[in-house]
This record gives structure tokens, C-alpha cells and sequence, in this order.
């Protein structure tokens, strides 16, 4: 009995020594490759990837690294989803709208007109149902999503004319992100859907005649008032976009589970970072814009309430006809409606009243 006690504690002590028990497995290292619907030159939108990929770095000691590739490098903006779907890259960093062609429910997830601000949806998103929502949508794409970024209200773009009622929209053609197109053709504009990096060169050119991105950091960046000086606010499409993280489902199961916990932990932290470093670069971005001759325009309330109406008819269209949608929109309206009362009491009330005081 002494002996197999010895031999049992001995062999114990030599596991040790060797500085690993068996049941515990060493970090595999996994490489995979994110496809970006971004051009490399917007720190904010896709740097919020590389902030993604570092930290899953630094969170699992090097072993799982994430090569973040800019639009055009791997696959064109407009296909990381089925090159996500369909196994050619392990995720891509995207705006969910941009694929409303496929099944306008992808909108829902992202953001669309008069819908939430950026606290809002991350709400919905992680307190709500619309985290459980979106990924039992997502799972006939074959992919898992995680929310990666927001870049907060987003103002309404450069047009080459001055906006003075709704007349003046008729006609316009407008670059304009995804799923709002469905509803800004309503009041008579023609969408034009182009990627980032193209942008310039059409408004340039004039083969459109107005077109929105982001904000003022990445306006400025882009240049687009150098060829469009009157530059125009809210941008009522977008309260707060959220942008995601989609991986395919086969090589997130694949993950050990510290791992899938890297990239729970990564994207919540991107994501926070995204808001962050818009809400910090735009204020002096927008002086600067001023300065360079951009002419500040809030849209014509005509324009606004015929806006309001379109998308709430696009809205009650689409809960008749497409049942995905109606699954999520129901749920996602209520929430809407109870957080607009809310905001409507304390939030909205402080920002007017710290918005009409003079500062010192």
C-alpha cells in the first residue's frame, strides 16, 4: 500500500515538474482572415478591425491571430458576406444594411430610418432581444454575428445645391448606404449605392448629385467638400449605425472556448472604442470643414416629415409580405417606442437644455 501511494505521488510530482497536467491542453494557434467592407484609409470605421484583431491577440497570448484586409483586397465591399458564407474567409467587418438586397431583415441589425441612437441599439442588442433576434435570422446564412462598432447620428451628406423644401429633392442622385434607398426613392431621389472609396471620384465627376458617408472626421478625409459645399444634417437614415462582426458558423465552432470568448470580449471592446473615437474626432473635424467653406444645412421639415411617412409605409409593406422581417421589426419597434419615451424625459431634455446654453 506504501509503495503504490509512493509511486501514485511520485508520478503526480513528476506532472508538475513538467509544469502541465493532463487535462490541460496547450493554446493552439489559429490564423484566420477578416474581409472589410472599408478602405484602409478610415482609421475610425476600419480601424475599429484592427482593434478587434489586436485584442484578440493580446487576449489569447498571440496564439489566434486575425489579418484585417481592406476592400478590393480580398473580395469587393459589397461581397464579404458570401465570402463569409461560403467558408472563403473565416469574417468580415461590415454595415448589415448593405446586403438588404439579400432579405431586408439584414437592415435591422445595422440601422434604418428613424430608428435608434447608438444606445439604443446597443440596448436592444445586449439587453433586449435583438442580439438572440439577428443571429436566428443570420443562421440560414451560416454565420454567427457580433456587434463591432457604431459611429453615433450621422450627419446627412454633401449636395451640390442648396436644400430648400422637398421639391428640391425630386430627381437628386444620391449616393446612400443600403437599405435607405428604399425609402429616400420614396420622396423622389435616385439611391446610388457605391462603396466608400468611390465616392469622391462620382460626386467629382458629377455622375451623382449628392452623396452621404459618415460624419465630419471622415468627410474631411474623403475630401467631399472640395466638390460639394453645402453640407446638410440630421442624417435621419442613420441614428446610430451599428456595424458587425460576421463569422462563419463552421470556424467559430471550431474555436476552443477561450477562444470564442476572445472574440466575444474583442468585439464589445472594438465596439466601444468605435463610438468613442467618433464622438472625439468629429467636433474639431467639423470646425475644420466649416473653415474649408462647408455650409451647414439642417434638412427642410417638409423633407423630414415626407421622410418619417415614407419609411413608416416601407416599414408596414414589408411586415405584410416578408416574415423574417415581421419577427424582428416587432420586437424592435416596441423597443424603439419604449426607449424614445424614456430619452424624451431625461436625455433628450439635458442635451437641449446644455445645447442652447453659452459654454465657458
Amino acid at each position: 500500500m506504501e509503495r503504490r501511494s509512493f509511486v501514485k505521488h511520485a508520478g503526480l510530482a513528476g506532472i508538475l515538474a513538467a509544469g502541465s497536467a493532463p487535462a490541460v491542453m496547450a493554446q493552439q494557434a489559429v490564423r484566420w482572415r477578416l474581409a472589410s467592407s472599408f478602405p484602409n484609409s478610415l482609421d475610425t470605421i476600419y480601424g475599429a478591425a484592427n482593434v478587434f484583431a489586436q485584442k484578440v491577440k493580446e487576449l489569447t497570448n498571440g496564439k489566434f491571430e486575425i489579418s484585417v484586409h481592406a476592400a478590393g483586397e480580398l473580395v469587393p465591399a459589397f461581397g464579404v458576406v458570401d465570402a463569409v458564407q461560403q467558408g472563403t474567409v473565416e469574417c468580415c467587418h461590415t454595415a448589415p444594411y448593405y446586403f438588404f438586397g439579400k432579405d431586408p431583415t439584414f437592415a435591422l441589425g445595422g440601422t434604418v430610418p428613424f430608428g435608434f441612437n447608438s444606445r439604443q441599439m446597443t440596448a436592444w442588442m445586449f439587453q433586449g432581444n435583438g442580439l438572440k433576434l439577428m443571429r436566428e435570422f443570420y443562421s440560414q446564412y451560416n454565420f454567427i454575428n457580433f456587434p463591432c462598432g457604431n459611429t453615433g447620428a450621422q450627419m446627412g451628406g454633401w449636395f451640390r445645391k442648396p436644400i430648400k423644401s422637398l421639391a428640391d429633392m425630386k430627381g437628386l442622385k444620391m449616393r446612400i448606404g443600403g437599405f435607405a434607398g428604399k425609402v429616400i426613392e420614396r420622396i423622389g431621389v435616385v439611391p446610388q449605392n457605391i462603396p466608400g472609396g468611390d465616392i469622391y471620384p462620382s460626386l467629382e465627376k458629377g455622375t451623382i448629385d449628392a452623396a452621404e458617408w459618415i460624419g465630419p472626421y471622415d468627410d474631411l478625409k474623403l475630401g467631399f467638400y472640395k466638390v460639394a459645399k453645402n453640407y446638410l444634417y440630421p442624417g435621419w437614415w442613420e441614428g446610430g449605425l451599428e456595424l458587425d462582426l460576421y463569422v462563419n458558423q463552421k470556424a467559430y465552432n471550431a474555436l476552443p472556448a477561450d477562444y470564442k470568448a476572445a472574440v466575444d470580449a474583442a468585439t464589445a471592446y472594438a465596439h466601444v472604442n468605435m463610438q468613442a473615437a467618433y464622438d472625439a474626432k468629429n467636433p474639431p473635424a467639423l470646425k475644420e470643414l466649416v473653415g474649408k467653406g462647408a455650409k451647414l444645412q439642417g434638412f427642410p421639415k417638409d423633407v423630414m416629415e415626407a421622410a418619417y411617412k415614407a419609411a413608416n409605409d416601407v416599414y408596414n409593406e414589408l411586415s405584410s409580405s416578408n416574415p423574417h422581417w415581421r419577427k424582428v421589426y416587432t420586437d424592435w419597434v416596441k423597443f424603439r417606442n419604449d426607449e424614445i419615451l424614456w430619452f424624451r424625459f431625461a436625455e433628450n431634455e439635458f442635451d437641449r437644455f446644455m445645447s442652447t446654453r453659452k459654454l465657458t
